[in-house]
């Protein structure tokens, strides 16, 4: 019965010096220099991104419509010229 009674003891003194070790205060000023950093970098989310991917993807398939477009364009101006006198 004495077993887990020091198992006990002994888990929550080993908690009480995580909880006080500097370990605590090390890991929140490194996630602050962190946030930091990244607060001064330009970065965007996730979502922000997905939207400009999507806008790109859309740009690039009517760039692809308009080239087509122009060259049929072209080849029509082409063969007028080619029947011309």
């Amino acid at each position: 019965m004495t077993a887990p009674r020091i198992f006990d003891e002994i888990g929550s003194k080993l908690s009480e010096l995580v909880a006080n070790s500097p370990v605590r205060d090390v890991e929140k000023n490194i996630k602050a220099v962190l946030s930091g950093a990244f607060d001064k970098l330009d970065l965007v989310t996730r979502e922000e991104f997905e939207v400009q991917r999507e806008m790109l993807a859309h740009a690039r398939q009517r760039l692809a419509e308009l080239e087509a477009r122009v060259a049929v364009l072209e080849s029509e101006i082409a063969t007028r010229d080619d029947v011309a006198p």
